[in-house]
């Protein structure tokens, strides 16, 4: 619609939009939800997601029993995670109840804490026994019970998803089998014996993964636990 303007201009002025009318036009402002991370002064609900998983280290007299339970973070979300929330030992054996205790409730305390906890496997796992280590079952050197326990947790670790999983390959998996089927072979090893142990009895310490699992085919050592080769 055209205004005719009959007489002079001595004025203006900028006319706001009314505020009813700025608001049915203006999209909505989404709230700036930031995801929650772990700290201590999260609560601790009255349900945790838990693992138990147990160990018969030749230095105790019973089997312990390892508990991590664990807290979901920013549930049903793009940011939903799974973390560790506290750990408990039980066991029959009371020569190291002391400090078993001491030791789940420091651990229990740097997992509620937050941040990277992925150090304490590293930390865990470099503590030597002064009597000396021992060999656990599938021929792994444990070199204490301090890293036993750090073993564990590494691998629920890896089972969360905070650790990367170093699971072998299907095709290298079938490269070590054929491997040591060979060198059985050539051993002249009975296979069927069941006290036979994982792997063959005259293979030699890992040095990668702490396994006696390596052997010596065409002049290359091998390991059959982790691949690791001194050949490539």
């Amino acid at each position: 619609m055209t205004v005719k303007i009959s007489n002079k201009i001595v004025g203006y002025r900028v006319k706001k939009a009314d505020a009813e009318t700025t608001g049915e036009h203006q999209a909505p402002v989404k709230a700036d939800t930031k995801p929650v991370e772990m700290n201590e002064n999260i609560e601790r609900p009255d349900f945790l997601l838990g693992t138990t998983y147990k160990i018969k280290p030749p230095v105790a007299e019973h089997a312990m029993y390892i508990t991590i339970n664990d807290i979901l973070l920013n549930e049903d979300t793009d940011h939903e995670s799974r973390q560790p929330y506290e750990v408990f030992i039980n066991s029959k054996s009371m020569e190291h109840f002391q400090w078993v205790i001491a030791l789940t409730r420091v651990i229990s305390a740097v997992f509620r804490k937050g941040g990277d906890v992925t150090f304490l496997v590293e930390e865990l796992r470099s503590v030597y026994d002064p009597n000396g280590g021992y060999f656990k079952k599938g021929g792994v050197f444990m070199p204490s019970l301090v890293a036993e326990i750090g073993a564990v947790i590494e691998k629920h670790l890896k089972a969360i998803g905070l650790l990367e999983s170093d699971e072998l390959s299907e095709t290298t998996k079938r490269i070590l089998a054929e491997k040591r089927a060979e060198f059985e072979a050539s051993q002249n090893k009975a296979t069927n014996d069941d006290s036979a142990s994982e792997y063959p009895a005259n293979a030699t310490m890992c040095g990668k993964c702490s396994t006696k699992a390596v052997i010596v085919m065409d002049g290359c050592a091998t390991c059959l636990s982790c691949g690791d080769s001194k050949c490539g």
